[in-house]
């Protein structure tokens, strides 16, 4: 004799993986591009990237590349102990806010970076205007030096 429960328990449980198998073709940021809404057009929110932050001195992604005129929400997780920041910036401006941070300067958010506390994510939205190359870096002190810096590529 069948368990009319459990056929129904079987029923209810095939057609949620039927809903949940069509639900994988949601738009969402694609590791090898920018989001897209499923009738193929870009998707109006910023793409996502994670960068690690390490108390080896280190971004990784060590490089990214991105798309002139896009916005990328970029969620930082400093996995030290240790505070970091995430400075984005030429080179020239990269100088400059390490002068800034060697006088006692960011000890808060703002444009163009964040810090970043120990332990902790945080994310950071940035909106890339021009096509070239910048930079990303931690200044806090001799955390730059010792080459904790990312290259970020706008393409046109």
């Amino acid at each position: 004799m069948i368990d009319l429960g459990r056929r129904r328990q079987a029923l209810a449980v095939g057609a949620i993986a039927v809903v949940a198998a069509g639900c994988g073709t949601a738009a969402g940021p694609s590791p090898s591009g920018p989001a897209v809404t499923p009738a193929g057009e870009p998707s109006v929110g910023p793409v996502e990237i994670a960068i690690s932050l390490s108390d080896a001195f280190r971004m990784e992604p060590a490089a990214v590349s991105v798309t002139s005129g896009s916005t990328v929400r970029f969620v930082l997780m400093n996995e030290g102990v240790l505070d970091h920041e995430f400075f984005i910036g030429d080179a020239a401006a990269q100088d400059e806010h390490e002068a800034e941070m060697q006088a006692g300067g960011m000890q808060h958010d703002e444009p163009d970076g964040v810090s970043v506390a120990a332990g902790s994510t945080k994310t950071f939205e940035y909106t890339f205007e021009a096509p070239g190359e910048l930079l990303a870096g931690c200044h806090v002190s001799g955390h730059y030096a010792a080459g904790m810096k990312a290259t970020i590529t706008v393409s046109p």
